[in-house]
């Protein structure tokens, strides 16, 4: 549904995307990450043909973003991260005029579809200007969803929304991804656990992963962690000198974190060592990496 190829973007002498290739299918949910700066929505915007590439291409749905830009757009639903809207109108109002650039037949059986389908019935009475930021972002995905697109551009679709709007938007986004492409930005790794198939994170214009958020986790990047209780005090300098063995920090009573340098699983070695000082292991746990240690160490 997606086709990314190498594509590249400068700005004068600046490079903001270089070499960036993938493909989305229907009914995948793929988060993009990276730290600001990192080129994230150069790519949403090429994607979306506000601005040409450099080099490369762009296909959506088997249409080219340069020879078919009006297919390519009829075809994609975007919520662009500063969300514009006319803060005058109400907000039936407002989905009616969109739903009128599309010219849609139904479009008043549409605007309340999505009214229900966004939670946006408690503040229907308000103009958008008054509304909070949290309904205001789901305004924005009722006008992005308004005329059925077969993908969606989101780019940071939960800024502003409080727990329980969350829930219901991410429940709005998988329900939507099971039959649509969806493409979303975001900088709060649980998003990527809680809606997401897969995750390309981005740094310095370039992919550095792509893989579902379980893969991400079982990556070994810097060495594993081990938390281990021991039955009473040892010698943090003596346990360091355990081969493999990069750094240990006291935690609390006689639990200390252990980290590797490589890949190894130094468990084996652990007890033995503890056995040899004659220390007795309560506890020994390796620890699998969060999303956002993996993220620091591939954006660092």
């Amino acid at each position: 549904m997606i086709k990314v190829n190498n594509i590249s973007k400068r700005y004068g002498e600046q490079l903001a995307l270089d070499d960036v290739s993938f493909s989305i299918a229907r009914g995948e949910i793929v988060g993009l990450l990276g730290p600001n700066g990192a080129g994230k929505s150069t790519l949403m915007k090429i994607i979306t043909c506000f601005i040409p590439p450099t080099e490369g291409e762009v296909t959506v749905c088997g249409h080219s973003i340069f020879d078919e830009p009006r297919e390519v757009c009829r075809r994609i639903g975007y919520l662009p991260e500063h969300n514009p809207l006319y803060t005058e109108m109400y907000i039936p109002e407002f989905l009616q005029f969109i739903a009128g650039t599309y010219g849609l037949r139904n479009s008043k059986q549409r605007v309340d579809e999505m009214i229900a389908l966004t939670g946006l019935e408690p503040e229907l009475g308000k103009r958008i200007g008054a509304l909070s930021k949290g309904y205001r972002q789901r305004v924005g995905l009722a006008q992005a969803m308004i005329h059925d697109p077969e993908v969606l551009i989101l780019d940071e679709p939960t800024t502003g929304l409080d727990p329980n709007q969350l829930e219901e938007i991410r429940k709005v986004i998988r329900n939507v991804g099971k039959t649509k492409v969806v493409l979303l930005s975001t900088h709060i790794m649980q998003e990527v656990e809680a809606m997401c198939s897969r995750a390309i994170i981005i740094n310095h214009g370039k992919i550095v992963a792509d893989n579902s958020a379980d893969e991400l986790k079982s990556l070994e990047l810097s060495g594993n962690r081990y938390v281990v209780e021991f039955d009473r005090e040892v010698d943090i300098e003596k346990l360091r000198k355990i081969s493999g063995v990069a750094q240990v920090h006291h935690q609390t009573g006689h639990t200390y974190a252990i980290h590797g340098k490589g890949s190894d699983d130094l468990r084996e070695k652990i007890f033995h060592w503890a056995v040899a000082q004659g220390h007795t292991v309560l506890t020994i746990q390796k620890e699998q990496e969060s999303l956002e240690r993996i993220f620091q160490q591939l954006t660092n």
